[in-house]
């Protein structure tokens, strides 16, 4: 399905770019690694193509021409193009999937802030739990309650993500936590990115989110019970590595900014084992009636986009549209103010 040269280029961008996945996918069957590992090499790249260019905006519009040539068929000439386009074809990937992806991005282009808990999960559901969503098409899931449990677990393992990284966010300027949270414990986000400092306030907060974060993974496990049984090593895996990150910062005194949590190897590999043996051929893992909640509400769209019997969203398209047009405005507009300010330099040359 995958060219060779083309799925070995996308191995050496998830383990340059997401130990903690490229550790996971190890305990994955080989039918679902593969892909797996073309969605997330694809999603990897379109994320560092926004995250680390200057020109964020025209970052996300070239990778909406990409995702564009790759749904037609006719990926751009790249390995990670490629691989994904062939996992588009094989799957059959509601498109819907990877376009809340590329709106996440589109909101970091943005700059965008988010006031409270559910903004924030509205954001985390786009670029963590889309993938998630994804994941469960490779697994041939196509089931409402697996799915909405696939969007918790890219809700938690986003906001373990956040709490890590908020020390490293706000010295390049980016700001995540809720601006609600901020208010209640009286620190103004203005002050915090121009000076990032360590506070007991701070802490509270970073704390609260993990725990947010905890109660999702909670809800997530009994979602991986329900899943293949050769599947649900890797994906238990994967939620006790980025759990694992949690518990470093909690050990860290719930400080993100003298440095950022991490987990060691021998650690990535205990995690490995244990979830090698809780979700063995031999053993079931529990049912949970936690199975059958209903999804987050910022993540319904998802499970609808993804369930084998959802009707498209009429919206969707409008949505995305109306964000990408924006931003494109914003680019003219960035554009157009830098020819006016160059043009008297280069009559006076």
């Amino acid at each position: 399905m995958i060219d060779e040269g083309d799925m070995a280029h996308c191995v050496a961008a998830i383990r340059q770019g997401s130990r903690s996945f490229h550790a996971a996918s190890k305990l994955l069957p080989r039918r679902l690694r593969d892909p797996a590992l073309a969605l997330y090499a694809f999603c990897r790249l379109a994320d560092d193509a926004v995250d680390l260019q200057q020109q964020k905006t025209a970052a996300v519009l070239r990778l909406h021409e990409r995702l564009d040539l790759a749904y037609r068929g006719r990926p751009r000439n790249a390995p990670a193009d490629r691989a994904f386009a062939a996992v588009i074809e094989e799957f059959e990937m509601p498109r819907r999937l990877p376009e809340a992806l590329l709106e996440g991005l589109a909101w970091d282009a943005e700059g965008r802030r988010y006031d409270d808990l559910s903004g924030l999960r509205s954001y985390s559901a786009r670029v963590a739990s889309a993938v998630g969503a994804m994941m469960c098409v490779l697994m041939r899931e196509r089931r409402r309650e697996a799915l909405a449990r696939a969007c918790d677990l890219g809700v938690a393992m986003q906001l373990t993500n956040i709490a890590r990284d908020v020390g490293e966010d706000a010295r390049e300027g980016r700001f995540y936590l809720p601006l609600e949270w901020m208010r209640e414990a009286r620190l103004d986000p203005a002050r915090f990115l121009a000076a990032p400092a360590m506070s007991s306030d701070l802490g509270e907060l970073v704390a609260r989110l993990l725990r947010e974060a905890d109660t999702l993974y909670h809800r997530a496990e009994a979602g991986i019970a329900a899943l293949a049984v050769d599947c649900r090593p890797g994906i238990y895996a994967a939620r006790l590595i980025y759990a694992g990150i949690g518990g470093a910062l909690r050990r860290a005194g719930h400080d993100p900014i003298r440095a950022r949590a991490h987990t060691s190897a021998r650690q990535k590999l205990g995690w490995l084992a244990w979830a090698g043996v809780r979700t063995g051929a031999s053993l079931v893992m529990p049912h949970s009636a936690l199975y059958y909640a209903r999804p987050l509400p910022e993540t319904v769209f998802l499970v609808e986009a993804a369930a084998e019997e959802a009707e498209p969203a009429r919206d969707w398209s409008d949505t995305l549209h109306a964000t990408l047009a924006e931003l494109k405005a914003r680019d003219a507009a960035r554009r157009d103010a830098l020819m006016r300010d160059t043009a008297p330099a280069m009559t006076a040359g």
